[in-house]
């Protein structure tokens, strides 16, 4: 195993790496060493298929990181957008296993993958217009539809595992999302790299996440403010 402390990085099987986000006490709330890892693995992926998940069952993500300071915070939030055009564009299938919560930039994190893969106990929520910030309306319409994308981005709900199934936004509910992921990622592991890589291409020019990230960067970019990440600090919710 190697990577960096935030980042645990192996490769279950031969094909597959794994990347664990390794924050357990900060319930993986992404600050700038653990944003800048994960992009460098997804700079630097040498697979056939990646699984994206974490190193504890309490929670997937929480999102950015409510205490650091007010312009890190803000950068870590505008990093992360980068992270999700890079794996949107990876010509790799990801597979994101879901434990516990993934909020705000957790929850953007599992929708740039490919696939999902949730626990039983795995909460998603998409917290955003509560404190000034659209978050995951560039990705959820193609998983969910245009209705459901406003009812979860506007009402910020949370959204259990099995509604999650119902409705699109996970593909699976295992047990043990962690195995299961990577069972899932080994299948893709042994399809034709190029007919995947078209695959991802092909669908991702369908439903147009990419431009649509991109407005929801600039607009994100140009409304924070300090007072946002103290309105998420006393709201209880993750960052974007």
């Amino acid at each position: 195993m190697n990577g960096s402390e935030e980042l645990l990085i192996d490769r279950p099987t031969g094909d597959v790496l794994r990347l664990r986000l390794n924050r357990p006490d900060r319930l993986n709330a992404i600050d700038m060493p653990l944003v800048n890892a994960l992009t460098g693995a997804f700079d630097d992926v040498d697979s056939r298929a990646v699984v994206l998940g974490s190193s504890t069952p309490k929670a997937f993500c929480s999102g950015a990181d409510l205490d650091l300071e007010d312009e890190e915070r803000t950068r870590v939030s505008d990093l992360l957008y980068e992270l999700y055009e890079k794996m949107v564009g990876l010509p790799i299938p990801i597979v994101v296993a879901l434990d516990g919560h993934a909020v705000g930039g957790g929850a953007q994190l599992a929708v740039a993958g490919d696939l999902r893969v949730a626990g039983p106990e795995t909460k998603i929520r998409v917290s955003g217009p509560g404190h000034g910030l659209a978050v995951a309306a560039w990705g959820l319409p193609s998983l969910i539809g245009r209705g459901r994308a406003l009812d979860l981005c506007l009402t910020m709900r949370a959204v259990g595992a099995e509604e999650a199934l119902a409705i699109g936004l996970v593909d699976r509910v295992e047990e043990d999302p962690g195995k299961a992921a990577v069972d899932l990622a080994s299948e893709l592991a042994r399809l034709d790299p190029a007919a995947a890589g078209r695959v991802k291409r092909v669908v991702s020019l369908a439903s147009g996440p990419l431009d649509a990230l991109r407005e929801e960067r600039s607009g994100n970019r140009e409304s924070w403010s300090g007072s946002v990440g103290a309105a998420s600090l006393r709201r209880g919710k993750g960052g974007g």
